[in-house]
């Protein structure tokens, strides 16, 4: 029983030595928690929409007061016609828009049809589906206050732009096409080299001819190209087979692919140089780009609704600005100008990683 003690002493000593192993037994399911708890949500609030008020009378005035102390909603503009509402959604700064008829209130009060339209972004069907249902529940509220109770005299009229049929493919298309270049150019990257670090060969490389830069690029070229035929693989199945639509500029989506990917690709460099192991690069993959990729990005919950602190986290996750690029150009038939702030954030990210990289692989090689 000495020796066994003796030995297990041991081996918590060397767990405890052991930074990385800390960090999985107590970091990771700290983080998962944390994400998960706070990303994962299906509730909305806070959502940014625009108001057209035709009619400007004090009951209008009361419903969009219901609507900014609901918490569900912040009015950021007042529309002034119609030409307006497509341009607030064109440059993704609202996902919803109400149109208050004309003679809202004298049609409220006597017991005509007083009408409102709700118009949002079905680029993301789910978070259109919520915002509908709450709009369409506070205006409802708002009818029986007034003093209507049975039937309510305010008619509803919805309507989604860019996607119609409401169809959840429309968000998905984006969404997977970003986790498998993220996949492919980053965490196979990192393994890759990792792998060669691991077996010895990565210094054999670097004494060799060849210059360093060279051998990088040797290294990431084929999954540059690899992930290029994935992304046009994967827009070829969502034109043809799902009937996903490209509105846009294909020579744009290509150069924004590009971009994109390597960011990825700088990513994984960036690993690489911290990872000894492949066990260790693909701790750092998962953990790193994996989970902030499909729950900090938007693909599936909504960024408004998560605490600010994950909102900021979001902002420097290259995945969050290219999901957003691509529903642009497919759906929307966005041009650079409507995407220049996300093209020019990826940009800055993907510069920032390479002097990160560069600085990293230049301390390893001393």
């Amino acid at each position: 029983m000495k020796t066994f003690r003796a030995f297990v002493k041991k081996e918590f000593m060397h767990i405890f030595r052991d930074k990385r192993t800390l960090f999985i037994l107590f970091g990771m399911p700290l983080a998962q928690i944390i994400l998960f708890g706070f990303a994962i949500t299906t509730e909305i609030n806070n959502a940014d929409i625009s108001v057209l008020d035709l009619s400007k009378d004090s009951y209008s005035q009361k419903f969009k007061d219901k609507i900014s102390a609901s918490g569900y909603f912040h009015i950021v503009k007042e529309l002034g016609s119609y030409d307006e509402i497509e341009s607030s959604f064109y440059t993704g700064k609202t996902k919803l828009a109400v149109v208050i008829g004309q003679n809202f209130g004298k049609d409220l009060i006597g017991n005509k049809n007083a009408d409102v339209q709700i118009i949002t972004d079905a680029s993301d069907p789910n978070t259109a589906n919520i915002l509908t249902g709450y709009i369409s529940a506070i205006i409802q509220d708002f009818a029986l206050e007034s003093g209507v109770l049975s039937p309510p005299n305010m008619v509803i009229k919805s309507q989604m732009l860019y996607n119609p049929e409401n169809k959840s493919v429309f968000m998905f298309v984006p969404g997977v096409m970003t986790i498998i270049l993220m996949l492919v150019s980053a965490m196979m990257t990192s393994i890759t080299i990792a792998r060669e670090k691991e077996l010895g060969t990565m210094e054999i490389l670097l004494v060799s001819p060849l210059k360093p830069y060279v051998i990088i690029i040797g290294k990431v070229l084929p999954y540059l190209l690899l992930s290029l035929i994935n992304a046009i693989t994967i827009v070829m199945l969502g034109m043809f087979v799902f009937g996903l639509p490209m509105n846009g500029s294909y020579p744009l989506l290509l150069a924004e692919v590009v971009l994109f990917i390597l960011s990825s690709l700088i990513l994984g460099l960036l690993i690489s140089t911290i990872a000894d192991s492949q066990q260790t690069a693909m701790l750092i993959s998962m953990m790193g780009l994996m989970l902030p990729t499909i729950l900090l990005s938007g693909f599936i919950f909504p960024i408004s609704s998560m605490p600010v602190i994950l909102q900021y986290v979001s902002d420097v996750i290259p995945a969050k600005w290219f999901i957003i690029i691509v529903k642009s150009i497919m759906l929307k038939g966005a041009g650079f100008n409507v995407i220049a702030e996300e093209t020019y954030v990826i940009v800055f990210i993907t510069v920032l990683l390479a002097v990160l990289t560069r600085k990293k692989f230049k301390i390893r090689l001393e």
